[in-house]
């Protein structure tokens, strides 16, 4: 990177209020309040700014059924309700002062809801990016422009940062993805921080996908020191240096007709969509499936059985399993262009980059 140009930092937090008070409830052994957290993450924010002087920052808060920009500091926003301290820095404190009055005030104004709608966290990742392509065509029109001066320059190296603490939503698992491929084609390196329940599936695929860094709290009362060896150096520098790396990475998907994250899945040869079970109609490209090629993945579906308590997978009697290597694409027969295939489901990178031509192991036919 270069010395005259900054690094660009976009936060999206998770603010659902049930989740929080789950996560500061005193019985974890860990607890983490909203306020803690707030209070760990505008120091981490300050840290960003203080590290170069043309570094930018967005924050963008992810509320129940909406998404929020909190702050950006290319469009600042004057604070007239803001008082003067010698005793503070006043960069720092504008941050302070404007994430927090608009996090009070949209948290107030949900009060008045009975029941909270799912986190707004695939909107918020998309206005990031928004956010993001329009700091890299400023930075491209400032380059271009020889008249404009140095200080003009937009900064690059643009990065996304996610702090999660709700479970994963398996709806929005198409616009997740989109949002995934979207980060690929900018080069936006998304990291993602799992405060507090599971591991979220979605976020390390968005992690690995990208080149960015997952992890998964097991100390949520050492937040800060998280962030800043793990968050704080732009994707430039991270080459030498040692940041946490995923060991395993889970690249489950999620169903198109129940939105269930699952193992195994029959995915139609025409639009690669991905069904827990075989079905006469895609529901994406309306393609009709024969009756026999459906009777004969029913066929040889694997069925589950309970064997000592534990779900095991067995073959038909019908017909033998078909062997496959692990990370191909293993039909159980080949079929026409237009029929559903039963796969072992691939990378997830894969999934989109497909033609109408067909998945692998299939033969072009009219039907």
């Amino acid at each position: 990177m270069d010395d005259s140009t900054g690094s660009h930092l976009s936060v999206v937090v998770d603010l659902s209020p049930t989740q929080w008070h789950l996560s500061g409830h005193s019985s974890n052994a860990y607890p983490l309040a909203l306020n803690s957290f707030l209070s760990q993450l505008l120091v981490f924010l300050n840290a960003h700014l203080a590290s170069k002087h043309e570094n930018t920052l967005a924050v963008f808060g992810a509320f129940p059924g909406k998404s929020v920009m909190l702050y950006s500091s290319i469009d600042q926003e004057s604070d007239t309700t803001m008082q003067m301290d010698s005793n503070s820095y006043l960069a720092f404190k504008v941050v302070d002062s404007v994430i927090v009055r608009k996090i009070r005030g949209e948290l107030d104004a949900l009060m008045d809801n009975e029941e909270e709608a799912p986190c707004g966290l695939v909107g918020a990742l998309t206005k990031a990016l928004c956010y993001v392509n329009r700091v890299a065509l400023a930075s491209t029109i400032s380059s271009d422009n020889a008249s404009q001066p140095l200080e003009a320059a937009s900064p690059t190296d643009p990065r996304i940062l996610i702090l999660s603490v709700s479970p994963d939503l398996t709806t929005s698992y198409i616009p997740i993805m989109n949002a995934i491929f979207s980060a690929q084609k900018l080069k936006v390196a998304v990291d993602a921080c799992q405060i507090y329940g599971t591991d979220s599936v979605f976020l390390q695929q968005a992690a690995h996908l990208t080149g960015g860094s997952y992890i998964s709290l097991e100390r949520r009362d050492a937040l800060l020191q998280y962030l800043i060896m793990s968050f704080l150096s732009p994707p430039s520098i991270r080459k030498v240096l040692s940041v946490p790396t995923q060991d395993r990475v889970d690249f489950r998907a999620a169903c198109f007709c129940h939105k269930n994250i699952i193992d195994i899945g029959f995915v139609c040869s025409v639009c690669l969509s991905i069904f827990c079970q075989p079905v006469p109609v895609c529901s994406t490209c309306r393609t009709k499936f024969p009756i026999k090629t459906l009777q004969r993945l029913n066929a040889s579906k694997p069925l589950l059985s309970q064997t000592n308590g534990s779900v095991q997978r067995t073959p038909s009697s019908s017909q033998p399993p078909t062997p496959s290597r692990t990370g191909s694409v293993a039909p159980s027969a080949s079929t026409r262009n237009g029929d559903t295939t039963s796969y072992q489901l691939p990378h997830s990178a894969s999934i989109g980059q497909g033609g109408s031509n067909g998945a692998n192991g299939t033969r072009q036919g009219s039907g």
